[in-house]
């Protein structure tokens, strides 16, 4: 956000000082899923607990990425879209959403919303912007709908469609905090054209140890999650017109084998849906 040296060091060490490495953190076990190097002995302790319980569990974070690649490029490429408003980043990886935007359309424009410090302080030396676009992070909660598009606006023109990303943090929001309501108001102050990409673990009695590892993610993990049915997944696009093939298992959306063989099914649902 500067181009002081010395500031952008101050803050750095401000954010590390908020890190707690003595405790497991789901950003970060997700990272050890994925193969990064952004993560603390507990995490890997804690993630190879809950790989023990639920075997398939790293697979869900894989697909999620993939899915979230798929659904950019189709937003870029046949859609249209220039502009995204990611919330619940994550940690840099790999093919972030402005990497896979801007590889076909330059120009995109992506602000990242994440209030974990530890993404925080990987943003700033691993999330750069092409010369024709721009990137931007902020430090905000999901929960803080005005404070984020506000300063979003900074960035994208919201007179002009945005694809808000949504993947894998309504999960943290209970069913106490309202937040089919909270998606709602972002989706709500987006012009038509604009779309929502959504992403969340699913409880189905065909997926028992999922629950399982929950249950342990729950009593030893930070932030809590809450686990919702494919059902209720699918609520947090009502009003917007789903596109094909509606909520479904990220692993299953518009995937891209070309072998003609159906991938397999993760407890990690997802969709896309256009607001009208």
């Amino acid at each position: 956000m500067t181009d002081n040296p010395a500031a952008t060091n101050d803050v750095a060490a401000s954010l590390r000082s908020r890190i707690n490495t003595g405790q497991p953190h789901t950003a970060r076990i997700w990272n050890y899923w994925l193969g990064g190097k952004d993560n603390y002995e507990v995490d890997r302790a804690a993630g190879d607990q809950i790989r023990q319980l639920h075997p398939g569990i790293g697979e869900y974070a894989r697909a999620d990425r993939l899915f979230l690649g798929r659904a950019v490029r189709h937003l870029v490429g046949e859609a249209g879209i220039r502009q995204f408003l990611d919330i619940g980043t994550g940690l840099p990886t790999a093919d972030n959403t402005h990497e896979v935007a801007q590889r076909i359309a330059p120009e995109s424009r992506i602000v990242y919303v994440d209030n974990d410090p530890l993404v925080l302080a990987h943003a700033r030396a691993l999330l750069t912007s092409t010369p024709e676009g721009r990137t931007d992070y902020l430090d905000e909660d999901l929960r803080n709908v005005d404070a984020i598009l506000e300063h979003a606006a900074k960035t994208l023109d919201f007179t002009q469609p945005v694809a808000l990303m949504l993947l894998g943090v309504v999960i943290f929001i209970g069913d106490d905090e309202d937040p089919y309501g909270l998606v709602r108001q972002l989706t709500d102050r987006l012009p038509a054209g604009s779309h929502l990409v959504l992403s969340h673990t699913v409880t189905s009695p065909s997926m028992p140890d999922v629950d399982e590892a929950v249950r342990f993610w729950n009593e030893h993990g930070t932030p809590k999650l809450k686990q919702r049915t494919p059902e209720d997944v699918a609520r947090f696009f009502d009003g917007l017109e789903l596109l094909e093939p509606g909520v479904v298992s990220c692993s299953r959306w518009r995937p891209e084998g070309g072998d003609g063989a159906e991938p397999e099914e993760v407890a990690m649902f997802g969709g896309v849906a256009r607001k009208n």
